[in-house]
């Protein structure tokens, strides 16, 4: 009863932030950044595919030398490392279905519901993450990887294997294995690196609007971050990423204010917030803002309208 409660809650909240802020509210499969080349059904993305082009049923998304982020549920964040590949198997927010056909995929929980039912397949393997935390896919060599949180692999009969925080799971040796520790330390690769920074951009992006919207009349949900040309999202409560960054409800402060970010991210990126990285432009740009310790980055691309929001229920197993 109490889980009803809470999606019902949900449910309304966000419909009503997707009717008061947005004209084009974001949903499962919204493109949200792209740094490289990356290509829908092989037509490759500009700056202008940003917050407004989705991944349909069927399609695939592949990337050169680039990355790709991309909105599933609320809370949830998608990231395509270089030379891979991904299909969209179902984007209904009752089953989220995202196939991993080359490369590596990285997803970034920071907010799930028991409703949800969120799910990976490699290798016609289905893998579901179940709490919020951090994942990595691997298709060259079938794997699934918990840096933090918690998944369950279906390994047929309605049978799961489950996988815990720092272990990782081999999909392809006929589900005879177990699952094995990983030192996380050893395993923070380049995909994992740029998860880490987007996820900071994302929490930054967060808390300036969670302040700007307080009082306006709008709910949790998908919003439209006019600074740096992607979404955000603003929850119901507070909330961490799996690398430690805030995400606040409206109205919340977080660290002193938004102002207090300047000297935390100065200290450690260089104090700018922008995009680009590992020697690459980043699609969409930023500029500097009030609060931070300086530097510059560019601005690109248009302002897309509006945030929206979205929640679904679902089932899975548990």
């Amino acid at each position: 009863m109490k889980h009803t409660w809470i999606t019902l809650v949900l449910v309304g909240i966000t419909t009503l932030g997707a009717a008061a802020l947005a004209e084009d509210p974001a949903r499962p499969g919204t493109l949200n950044y792209v740094e490289g080349t990356a290509y829908l059904q092989g037509k490759l993305l500009t700056s202008k595919d940003i917050g407004s082009t989705e991944l349909h049923t069927g399609q695939m998304l592949t990337t050169g030398e680039g990355k790709a982020e991309m909105l599933l549920t609320p809370g949830v964040f998608l990231r395509l490392d270089d030379n891979s590949a991904i299909k969209m198997v179902s984007p209904k927010l009752l089953q989220t279905q995202i196939e991993l056909v080359q490369g590596k995929v990285a997803v970034e929980v920071d907010e799930i519901h028991p409703e949800n039912d969120l799910e990976i397949l490699v290798g016609g393997v289905r893998t579901q993450m179940i709490d919020n935390g951090y994942y990595e896919f691997d298709a060259s060599h079938p794997m699934a990887m918990v840096f933090k949180g918690k998944a369950a692999v279906a390994t047929g009969n309605d049978k799961y294997k489950i996988i815990k925080g720092s272990q990782e799971y081999a999909l392809s040796d006929g589900f005879t294995g177990k699952p094995t520790h990983f030192d996380e330390s050893a395993k923070e690769d380049e995909l994992y690196k740029w998860s880490n920074l987007r996820s900071q951009y994302l929490a930054e992006a967060n808390n300036q609007m969670a302040g700007d919207y307080v009082g306006a009349g709008y709910a949790p949900g998908w919003f439209w971050d006019p600074y740096g040309f992607d979404y955000t999202y603003i929850g119901m409560g507070p909330m961490w990423s799996p690398f430690g960054f805030g995400f606040y409800p409206f109205g919340f402060g977080g660290f002193g204010g938004y102002g207090g970010f300047g000297g935390f991210y100065g200290g450690g990126y260089g104090g700018y917030y922008g995009r680009g990285g590992y020697g690459r432009g980043g699609f969409g740009g930023g500029v500097a803002r009030p609060g931070m310790s300086g530097g510059m980055a560019h601005v690109g691309g248009g302002m897309h309208g509006g945030g929206g929001g979205m929640h679904g229920g679902g089932g899975g197993h548990r």
